[in-house]
């Protein structure tokens, strides 16, 4: 592709997906940085009734989840309609709820940060601030669907150091990006 062609594309609209624990945040804002757009996180987007929820300690059921991925979902699509682009922090864990997003904003990429029981405890367990509790994670293990084939995105393992993550999620993410249809 060549770069007027390439500069002519709407900025990336990516989510950037996995069990709480998993380099959301961190990979997300690298990679928005790398990419210039904005990043996002869809923690700051849930209903207040939901972080209530979570801080006690119970699960969110669906029920929860739909208003909370619709909000996802409408700012996606505004930045993909604007063309500002984004890079979005999203548990979205299973395909129901990452067919919901696409639902509203198609054209995201969704990078599936991906590991190992043990390394997403140790992470939680080493953070503060945040309303996830380490006891929910194993809620968060079972409920985790994997991208599948047919769904636009790449899974990137955190077993990795994040400068390596990130020298793998950039290429990658633009050779699909480079594979879309453009709209």
């Amino acid at each position: 592709m060549v770069a007027n062609e390439q500069a002519a594309r709407p900025a990336p609209v990516v989510v950037v997906m996995g069990v709480s624990g998993s380099g959301k945040t961190t990979i997300g804002a690298l990679v928005a940085d790398a990419r210039s757009v904005p990043f996002v996180d869809a923690d700051d987007l849930h209903p207040i009734d939901n972080v209530k929820k979570m801080a006690a300690g119970t699960p969110l059921d669906d029920e929860d989840r739909w208003p909370w991925l619709d909000i996802v979902g409408r700012r996606l699509q505004e930045a993909e309609e604007s063309g500002e682009g984004v890079v979005m922090a999203c548990s979205a864990l299973r395909r129901v709820y990452r067919d919901r997003i696409r639902a509203t904003a198609p054209s995201t990429i969704f990078l599936h940060l991906h590991g190992s029981l043990e390394v997403l405890t140790a992470r939680i367990e080493g953070r503060s601030g945040h309303f996830m509790p380490p006891a929910l994670l194993s809620s968060q293990m079972e409920t985790l669907e994997a991208l599948t084939e047919d769904e636009t995105g790449y899974v990137l393992d955190i077993g990795q150091s994040v400068e390596q993550m990130i020298d793998e999620a950039l290429p990658a993410l633009q050779s699909i990006r480079d594979e879309m249809p453009r709209g």
